[in-house]
This record gives structure tokens, C-alpha cells and sequence, in this order.
């Protein structure tokens, strides 16, 4: 019914997660004034563009601007 699980074939595996390396990383690199300049514009600009779709957005969506009450055809004004 139930197998019985092997062994690991390989001793390193099984040490794998014990091991620690004694070399450290080196520290990341800072940003220069022209990346973080990039950056702040690119945010800039994705924020500037949720602003102005919601601007644009909004005034169309409100319901009490809806064409179809303000305007009547001439079809309808014929009977």
C-alpha cells in the first residue's frame, strides 16, 4: 500500500540547507541622480495620467449628463 520513502543518495543534498557560505555578497550599488530623477518622473507621469483619466472620466460618467434625457429625436416629436 504505503512505500516506504528512500534515503537521500547524495550526503550534500541532504546538507544543503545547513550549508553557509562565509563569503558575503557585495553592497548593492546606490543610484545615481539620473536614475533617481528617471524615476521620479516616470511616477510622476503615471500618476499625472490616473489624474487626468479620472478628470476626463468622471464628467462622463455621471448620469445626470446622460444624452438620451436631454435630447429627443425627431421621430419621436412626429406623432
Amino acid at each position: 500500500m504505503f512505500r516506504r520513502r528512500e534515503a537521500v543518495p547524495f550526503a550534500f543534498v541532504a546538507e544543503a540547507d545547513r550549508f553557509r557560505s562565509n563569503v558575503t555578497p557585495p553592497p548593492p550599488e546606490r543610484a545615481s541622480t539620473a536614475q533617481l530623477l528617471g524615476r521620479s518622473l516616470v511616477g510622476l507621469t503615471v500618476v499625472a495620467g490616473l489624474v487626468g483619466s479620472l478628470m476626463f472620466g468622471l464628467p462622463a460618467l455621471d448620469p445626470g449628463n446622460a444624452p438620451g434625457k436631454t435630447q429627443q429625436s425627431e421621430a419621436s416629436e412626429s406623432h
